[in-house]
């Protein structure tokens, strides 16, 4: 017996004294735990500053009505339920009787509401009980952080996201640094599942992450949107992306990419631009003519026979889209009217026996291997060589000479293009141009020089010129506009379908190219002087009725990007009197300007929007232009005082 109670005496100081750290430290693992409070990420700004993506905290709140001494809760049960249905919408005896019913049930974390944005969270911290705190007015707010969008679905798949679906657009190509550092909280169980905050701070704070700096332009990228929204809701086509580049410096002003749902509405599916490879038919024959005028093989003015339309090649047909054919035409007309039979025969004639001279200038237009974005996803091309026996055939040359047998996506050829507009230096397609920590800037991103020189300043200029002429008097001169220049090139090719498929119109479509299924495109720089954007509109599978070629569907959506970019305000042509007094102008200025001391906010209601930005800008503000034509509204009213970069914006009809 002595020897049992000596046993347990020794077991109870063994566990007391000397393992005593140990169970201590498993009663509290048991008890308390620490919780992870999820670091902000950095916001994704537009190159202007406006916000296109940030991270905001939610709050669900809760109580521990136990905490609360007996006494306070009953002399203030009734003003908190006030609080709460005055905040929350519903009566305020609901509340009271559901608090009551919980102190009752001896309810240690009961809902009080949920999604509670940071404004609403700090103002019900002052309701009456809530605002003595954790341990004394049970007062429990569980934060979280949601992702938000401010402009809304526009750019939706390119500013993208990284969470539990994965990871895709900027966001998820720049996670590492935009995800910041994860802070902590210790809780305590409360019982049946149940943790509740120990103190009133978190133990570790999160660290937010990097902000990333697009090279978006809300304004562009809103033209851009809806001038590709409107086509395709008007074509009925089942998808299609468009993309204005800057053209010195690769950055991405705009992109949109929108795909139908079986309701018939556009949203951002995917991310077409820089994912979707396909063939693109008639803007490939850029790449055909200038190798061949690079390697001097051909010049513009080469004349060839593309005889009455149709020509075969190992039985296969290549036909033009004008029935007989135009005959004997240059090289440059070639390109200008679109004739597939004089590109083929062309590049028949000079490259069939050395198909890899031909192919390595494709290689140096960045052709046959992907861009190598940082955004995930991208496509990769296609270009057969007689290197790879099984994809090269007889007619694959000539295939390749018009844009059939290749696989490209857009933003592959919009960078062709767009190093033809800036003089033959290829620059590498960007949508970040730099990072910043709490307002400082950490990394920036150059220009990436791919290329430095496609083709010789000859052949550049030889492009640019039968490019203009498309749109003056070729396939695009549907656009043609006498108040800005553009220059490009039309596209439309037939869909390859690769087994039996029904189309949504009941078709049913054998394997092989379609007659009912094309893509059409353009690409392009505007101005033609001076290019200062590139653009391509690539639209999939319009409704064949109301039209397919890329001079009807994707033209007109480049025009009207580029019109709205490069002009504010119409040209007006007006004949100038014999008896007109230069002064007159001088006169009408003065009478706009007299009362512009600098220090006020002048006037300028009714002014042309190109005057009003001048004498805007002159006294030191910001302006920012809504429509076209005279100034109808200005933000700032006149006589307020200045304020050195503050923005107006200007209302214009």
């Amino acid at each position: 017996m002595t020897l049992l109670l000596f046993a347990i005496i020794f077991k109870v100081i063994n566990i007391q004294y000397v393992q005593g750290d140990k169970y201590r430290q498993i009663s509290k693992d048991l008890t308390q735990k620490p919780f992870t409070i999820y670091a902000n990420k950095g916001n994704v700004y537009a190159a202007d500053g406006n916000l296109l993506a940030t991270s905001m905290s939610k709050f669900t709140i809760r109580m521990d009505v136990m905490s609360v001494d007996g006494e306070i809760f009953d002399r203030d049960v009734t003003s908190l339920s006030k609080s709460l249905s005055n905040f929350l919408g519903k009566s305020s005896s609901y509340y009271e009787q559901k608090l009551r019913n919980a102190r009752k049930l001896k309810n240690r974390y009961l809902l009080i509401a949920k999604n509670v944005g940071y404004n609403d969270y700090v103002k019900m911290k002052q309701f009456p009980i809530f605002k003595l705190g954790v341990f004394k007015g049970g007062f429990i707010a569980e934060q979280k952080t949601v992702r938000a969008h401010p402009i809304g679905k526009i750019a939706e798949r390119t500013i993208g996201y990284h969470d539990q679906r994965g990871e895709a657009g900027i966001e998820g190509a720049y996670a590492d640094y935009m995800k910041g550092i994860d802070g902590s909280r210790l809780k305590q169980k409360i019982g049946k599942g149940q943790w509740k905050p120990i103190n009133n701070v978190n133990e570790n704070e999160p660290v937010d992450g990097y902000d990333v700096i697009t090279t978006i332009d809300v304004n562009i990228q809103d033209i851009t949107h809806h001038a590709l929204l409107k086509q395709l809701e008007y074509f009925e086509a089942d998808h299609g992306c468009a993309v204005v580049m800057e053209t010195a410096t690769g950055k991405i002003k705009a992109i949109s990419n929108l795909g139908r749902t079986k309701e018939g509405k556009y949203y951002e599916k995917r991310n077409y631009a820089v994912w979707e490879s396909h063939e693109p038919g008639s803007t490939f024959k850029l790449a055909s003519l200038m190798a061949a005028l690079e390697d001097k093989v051909i010049d513009t003015s080469t004349v060839v026979d593309t005889e009455k339309g149709r020509i075969f090649i190992h039985g296969k047909k290549v036909e033009d889209s004008e029935r007989n054919g135009y005959g004997k035409i240059s090289a440059a007309r070639v390109f200008e009217v679109s004739s597939n039979v004089g590109i083929v025969k062309l590049i028949r004639k000079h490259y069939d026996d050395k198909p890899e001279k031909f192919i390595k200038h494709l290689e140096n237009y960045g052709l046959t291997e992907k861009i190598g974005l940082k955004i995930k996803g991208e496509g990769k091309p296609f270009i057969p060589t007689p290197k790879n026996r099984k994809r090269w055939y007889g007619t694959s040359l000539e295939w390749m000479a018009w844009g059939y047998g290749v696989s490209v996506t857009p933003l592959q050829t919009l960078m062709l293009y767009n190093a033809v507009a800036n003089d033959g230096v290829m620059v590498k397609p960007r949508f970040i141009s730099e990072l910043r920590k709490e307002n400082i800037t950490k990394e920036v991103f150059d220009v990436e020089v791919l290329n430095p020189q496609i083709a010789s300043p000859e052949t550049i200029k030889k492009m640019k010129k039968v490019m203009e002429n498309v749109v003056i008097r070729g396939t695009g001169d549907n656009i043609y506009s006498s108040d800005f220049s553009m220059a490009g090139k039309t596209g439309t090719a037939k869909k390859f379908i690769s087994k039996k498929t029904i189309t949504r119109y009941g078709d049913t479509l054998p394997v092989g190219y379609s007659n009912k299924l094309y893509v059409a495109s353009f690409a392009g720089f505007f101005p033609v002087d001076k290019p200062k954007y590139s653009c391509i509109v690539v639209i999939h599978e319009p409704n064949k009725k109301k039209g397919y070629y890329g001079a009807t569907v994707a033209a007109p959506v480049f025009k009207e990007i580029a019109q709205k970019i490069y002009t504010s305000t119409p040209v007006q042509r007006e004949i100038v009197p014999d008896d007109f007094d230069p002064n007159m102008i001088k006169d009408s200025y003065a009478d706009n300007t007299k009362n512009v001391d600098g220090k006020k906010v002048p006037n300028v209601r009714g002014m042309p929007a190109m005057d009003a930005i001048s004498l805007l800008e002159n006294v030191g503000l910001k302006v920012k232009v809504k429509g076209v034509g005279k100034v109808k509204k200005q933000s700032i009213k006149k006589g307020s005082p200045v304020k050195k970069g503050a923005t107006i914006i200007l209302n214009l009809s």
